[in-house]
């Protein structure tokens, strides 16, 4: 629906109101089979969003009320209203509600109340891009918004602080670089991830990156894919030296090795995981299915479109894949993908599946020997994923001059320079630490994580990179960390940094306070949680905890788990998990602070 312009010299924020006002009636109308979009819903629907239009006619023919970004959607695809953007962009004036619902199908989220602009999420196949794409991003971030980008926990790049007036040049500006943002918010299939050391890996069992791309490509090219009940994650692991934590998206491609003689032809097959969402505490779950390869795509869209048809348009808290899986059951939900791929999965028994190599927790951080002879690749450490546009564009030149041009991002937060010859290391080395960044790390800080906090995102109830950086900073001199060791600092129950899959994870709550229901920025502890073998959630340790407190409470957990782990080879994990919330917790407050 096309809003006139007005006549009456009405205030920008009153022209919001209007337009949302009647964009309510709209849906209103529509909900209630009153004529505009519904007036033709007798109608079959048809053309690529019709299955959508459908699943949402159900619900409504049930008496149940669509949720309000399911009525944004239907009263008119954000993909039909790029013009509104772009005439938005030369007001500079920010979106209405459904708008900034509609804005982030081009990778735009518009932060306000914590910032008075847009985020801008890209989109990054198995999370590698080229040297040049890389330093015209830090061009173009130079030029429309914050100087700087954050590697994210999908192994992908955001940008922030972007004006209104600059949102359109920069999607654009990105797309001229060869790289996109569509798709990258609101109900739509994310970054696709994959094993950051795909086809330099001396481990791997399978380079993830042809089919990363396959599924990227898929994605972006059928506008029937958008528009989800909820977003949607889909990862390949090919059993690389970094994990790519694939157990924690909807669909996890796991490269398996089978034996000959169980049925399957031997080889390299994915072995298929279904449901996992670790912001609500479940992984995904492995049942006997292998799939070939070349066949990964259309197996992921044969499931994509099973949950467009029944996953749940009216609560957004379980409207993943993993409830339509706790409702109907996996069995019967595979039923269906079989139905519709043609044919039965090919199963086979977990004996027939070799031992996969183990990942190694520092191997994204440092130099590290590649497959190919006399070739590295480099980890860089950045500060809770941060990189400045002067940093991007030294790292992109390093890429470029002392490797294979290649920039890859890592699930991590940070990135590796690939291609690096042995007699250009310590070159490669210098080069980094002169712009201000470096390729060792200590435990504590190769395992920090942290989402955006309240400093960008909304929805966040603490500061955490602050107060991540100040664990890392109190911690680090304090503890002699001899093991791998993973702290993730996360700002609401979305759960960006993943706290409950990590050793020691936070995430942010309102602390009371006095006596006048004051609040404080704090945070709820967790520990003991874990990932791919050793995947399972944390238990809580310490409740309401004021994030002043945080650090010295880390530093006495890890203080308790260095003088009572059974041996120096115990792990902070198998620790933790000996003990339960309270037990860890005694442990804790009876350790001194130094």
């Amino acid at each position: 629906m096309k809003i006139e312009t007005l006549s009456i010299d009405f205030t920008d924020e009153q022209k919001r109101y209007l337009e949302g006002f009647t964009t309510g009636l709209q849906i209103s109308r529509v909900g209630r089979g009153l004529g505009g979009a519904a007036g033709k819903a007798a109608a079959e629907p048809t053309g690529p969003d019709a299955a959508h239009i459908k699943a949402q006619d159900k619900v409504i023919a049930s008496g149940k009320k669509l949720a309000d970004p399911e009525k944004f959607k239907r009263e008119e695809h954000p993909f039909d209203a790029y013009p509104r953007l772009k005439q938005q962009a030369l007001d500079n004036a920010p979106p209405s509600p459904a708008d900034n619902f509609r804005w982030r199908y081009y990778g735009l989220f518009y932060v306000a109340p914590a910032q008075d602009s847009y985020m801008c999420r890209l989109r990054i196949p198995n999370g590698i891009l080229k040297h040049w794409q890389f330093s015209g991003l830090a061009d173009l971030s130079e030029r429309l918004c914050g100087p700087f980008c954050h590697v994210t926990t999908r192994a992908n790049l955001q940008v922030r602080e972007i004006p209104p007036k600059h949102a359109v040049a920069l999607i654009e500006g990105i797309q001229d670089l060869g790289l996109c943002s569509r798709g990258t918010g609101a109900d739509n299939i994310r970054n696709v991830t994959g094993t950051p050391t795909a086809g330099i890996d001396p481990q791997e069992l399978l380079d993830t990156r042809e089919y990363a791309r396959e599924w990227h490509y898929h994605i972006l090219n059928d506008r029937s894919l958008y528009g989800l009940p909820r977003k949607f994650n889909v990862a390949f692991d090919g059993a690389g030296k970094i994990a790519a934590l694939e157990d924690t998206n909807d669909i996890a491609f796991t490269a398996v090795e089978v034996k000959d003689g169980f049925g399957a032809e031997g080889g390299i097959w994915f072995r298929l995981g279904l449901g996992g969402i670790t912001g609500h505490k479940d992984f995904a779950k492995y049942t006997d299915i292998i799939v070939r390869p070349a066949d990964a795509t259309k197996v992921a869209d044969a499931i994509v479109r099973i949950f467009i048809d029944l996953g749940d348009r009216t609560n957004r808290n379980k409207a993943r894949l993993k409830y339509v899986l706790d409702g109907m059951g996996h069995e019967k939900f595979l039923a269906l993908v079989e139905e519709r791929l043609g044919k039965p999965f090919t199963r086979v028994p977990a004996e027939a599946l070799c031992l996969r190599p183990a990942s190694d927790r520092m191997a994204h951080i440092g130099v590290h020997k590649q497959k190919q002879d006399r070739l590295n690749w480099i980890g860089v450490s950045l500060p809770l994923g941060k990189v400045t546009a002067e940093q991007m564009r030294g790292l992109a030149k390093i890429a470029q001059d002392l490797g294979d041009g290649d920039i890859r991002l890592t699930v991590w937060q940070n990135l590796l320079i690939s291609g690096v010859r042995d007699e250009n290391v310590e070159l490669a080395i210098a080069a980094i630490q002169k712009i201000g960044l470096a390729v060792e790390a200590s435990h504590i800080r190769a395992g920090l994580i942290a989402c955006t906090g309240n400093a960008g995102c909304r929805f966040a109830a603490s500061n955490t990179k602050r107060h991540a950086a100040e664990i890392g900073d109190w911690c680090e001199p304090r503890v002699a960390i001899d093991t791998p060791i993973n702290i993730h600092v996360t700002g609401c129950h979305h759960s960006c940094a993943q706290h409950y899959i990590s050793d020691i994870g936070l995430i942010a709550a309102r602390v009371p306070v006095g006596e006048d229901d004051d609040t404080v920025e704090g945070y709820h502890l967790f520990a003991g949680g874990g990932f791919g073998p050793d995947a399972d959630v944390g238990q809580e340790v310490f409740h309401d905890l004021k994030a002043e407190d945080a650090p010295k409470a880390v530093e006495k957990l890890l203080k308790a788990y260095l003088t009572h782990r059974a041996s120096s080879d115990e792990t902070f994990l198998t620790f933790a998990r000996r003990h339960d919330g309270a037990g860890l917790r005694k442990l804790a407050e009876a350790e001194v602070s130094a």
